[in-house]
């Protein structure tokens, strides 16, 4: 109040709230969603680790200890990757980006140099993912032929490198022709991967819990922490994630093309596996399988 002239002074002003921004925008579900079925592809680089595991000069049990904390790591890169450029630059500008982790690296250090670095980077990336592929799919098919399920001309050892040379020819044979089935077939391929890649984790997951269950006493040289219920909970998981590539979902194959092309795979599968010499269950029943495909 004013003494002299008792007056009373209005109150400061206010400043008004500073409105916080969301995290994650309204209506990006759908959006979370087709990024979230694409994860599958992101990870089954990791299925070279077990695939190649009788190369590997480790026990077992070290083998199955870097597995997880190389996939923690990956987890980790991704998240960081995708915090990173979803805050470099307004929602409207990564939407119209060609390659938005690349325009976002530029854009935060206000160079397009960096930019260009980035993408250097991304192509010598993809180069170890070759490399990683080429290693991991010639063992899975070095293995397939092992058990019967391939020609036994697949599972042929180079005298001298000691490697599968034939499976190796093959994969490389299919690599190098794959790109002029155009990007429509290659995006096909992805896609229908991506739900038989779920389909083979939700396989691995419920073996899993039937092996603690029937084979309580196999050797295993690395115990999954959690028991059976970390089997029941992946077997879960995949199972939801599968889901999201039915008809309906936001995520849902395209007909008829990726159906077909999954159809396709299975009817091979099947075919597949109707070529496994059948013995009775038990701890060596993989050893017998070998011993009768090489008679």
């Amino acid at each position: 109040m004013n003494e002299e002239r008792g007056e009373t002074l209005p109150p400061p002003p206010v400043p008004p709230r500073r409105r916080r921004r969301p995290l994650v925008a309204a209506g990006t579900v759908a959006g979370v969603i087709a990024v979230l079925v694409a994860t599958p592809f992101l990870f089954v680089g990791f299925d070279v680790i077990p695939q190649s595991a009788e190369e590997i000069n480790l026990p077992f049990r070290k083998i199955g200890q870097l597995l997880i904390v190389s996939v923690v790591l990956a987890v980790t890169w991704y998240v960081l990757i995708m915090v990173t450029v979803g805050a470099s630059m307004p929602a409207g500008r990564l939407a119209d980006a060609d390659l938005a982790a690349a325009d976002g690296m530029a854009a935060l250090w206000g160079s397009e140099t960096m930019g260009t670095v980035l993408v250097l980077g991304g192509i010598a990336r993809i180069l170890t993912s070759w490399n990683g592929f080429m290693l991991g799919a010639s063992r899975l098919v070095y293995a397939l032929a092992q058990s019967g399920m391939l020609p036994r001309w697949f599972a042929r050892v180079h005298p001298r490198f000691r490697t599968p040379s034939n499976a190796i020819l093959f994969v490389g044979g299919l690599s190098v022709i794959a790109p002029f089935f155009g990007e429509n077939t290659l995006v096909w391929m992805v896609d229908a991967g991506g739900l038989s890649i779920v389909i083979a984790y939700l396989m691995v997951s419920v073996s899993f819990v039937f092996l603690r269950r029937r084979e309580p006493h196999m050797e295993r040289p690395f115990r999954t922490p959690g028991g059976t219920a970390t089997g029941v909970i992946a077997a879960v998981l995949a199972l939801g994630l599968a889901v999201l590539f039915l008809p309906g979902m936001p995520a849902s194959l395209v007909w008829p093309y990726e159906w077909v092309l999954l159809a396709l795979w299975w009817a091979a599968g099947l075919i597949f596996m109707a070529r496994i010499p059948a013995v009775a269950a038990g701890p060596d029943a993989e050893a017998r399988i070998r011993s009768l495909t090489r008679s």
